[in-house]
């Protein structure tokens, strides 16, 4: 046996130095279930599902926190790792509500996935109530703390992927929760509304609340597009049904925003179905607007520009751009400004 293989349910498998059971195993092609693993960032080993038996060791150990080392020998799938999995999923169940038939993220919960997985069909533990509200004061999230199980992700996500540092634990033992500071609802903390919390969630403690009764996950079709917001190119599921947008998602893996947004990308699609939305030119006649057809409209700027450069010259004209438009427009927008118009006043919006 190589210095960089172990065995994984008794087959001989490479590893990097420094990868996690979790990541080996998954590299391999073997998965092993998590509830508060977070893709590139620092384990927690907080759920304890990916509990694995590694030969040697007294206990199960976590999966997600434990380093591979070379002749490692773990077991993924045995009957002791199957039982205690089963006994974890049992206890978060029971840890809150969590009622599958009237909750948003039903058919999209990986709590749901995984008691299915183990085949759990009666509760063996009596449910308990968290005790604190359901939060939705604010325009975007919904916030359900009897179906959080404190997995973390949400908390990681704010204070290491995006770095917004707006959430974090409170309090100790059966009153602890997820808190802002000064244990503030989320409009009146210093939360930018970036969504990313709910994009981590795996139950159905925080979700959309404009994606409300907007659909089920199987009846909404996941169309990928890049956010036409600003220059960036992130890329974005658009979750769609009956041709109506319900919400938006990050791609996950996918340059440049590696399952990131803005509070814009995420939550800014309601104009698209706004009754006051224009969807052609205007020109002003009198005290009102008529309709235009572009070619109108457009010449009757460019007139409108040659008179004032007549009538008082280049210098009368300023342009502004857009600080995150691309590359390409803010180029010819300056260049346009230059070589056509012949002034130099052209800046950006970054500055004002």
């Amino acid at each position: 046996m190589s210095s960089q293989t172990f065995l994984l349910d008794g087959k001989e498998t490479a590893f990097v130095t420094g990868q996690m059971i979790l990541e080996a195993a998954r590299a391999a092609g073997t998965l092993i279930p998590t509830l508060c693993y977070l893709k590139g960032e620092t384990p927690t080993g907080a759920c304890r599902v990916c509990l694995v038996e590694v030969a040697g060791a007294r206990s199960l150990v976590a999966a997600c926190s434990t380093p591979v080392t070379a002749g490692m020998e773990v077991r993924t799938d045995s009957e002791r790792v199957l039982k205690t999995r089963k006994l974890i999923i049992e206890l978060l169940l029971a840890s809150g509500t969590h009622d599958c038939l009237v909750c948003e993220k039903n058919g999209d919960c990986r709590l749901q996935d995984l008691a299915y997985a183990c085949g759990i069909q009666t509760m063996k533990f009596t449910p308990r109530n968290a005790g604190y509200p359901v939060e939705n004061e604010n325009p975007f999230i919904v916030r359900d703390f009897s179906r959080c199980i404190l997995c973390g992700r949400c908390v990681q996500a704010c204070n290491e992927v995006v770095v917004n540092r707006a959430i974090s634990f409170g309090y100790r033992g059966s009153a602890s929760k997820i808190v802002t500071g000064g244990d503030r609802p989320y409009h009146e903390s210093e939360c930018v509304f970036c969504g990313q919390c709910v994009e981590v969630c795996p139950v159905g403690a925080l979700t959309e609340k404009k994606a409300r009764w907007t659909g089920r996950p199987w009846e909404t079709e996941k169309i990928r597009t890049t956010c036409p917001y600003c220059g960036v190119g992130c890329q974005q599921w658009l979750h769609v049904k009956d041709g109506r947008i319900g919400k938006v998602t990050a791609v996950e893996d996918a340059e440049p925003n590696q399952g990131r947004l803005c509070v814009k990308g995420r939550f800014g699609y309601d104009f698209i179905y706004s009754e006051e939305r224009l969807k052609t030119p205007l020109i002003r006649e009198g005290e009102g607007f008529r309709e235009a057809s572009w070619d109108e409209a457009l010449d009757l700027v460019a007139a409108k520009f040659k008179e004032i450069i007549q009538k008082d010259g280049p210098d009368a004209i300023a342009g502004v751009s857009c600080a995150r438009s691309l590359n390409e427009d803010s180029y010819q927008m300056q260049k346009f400004f230059r070589a056509v118009i012949g002034t130099n006043n052209i800046d950006h919006c970054a500055r004002t």
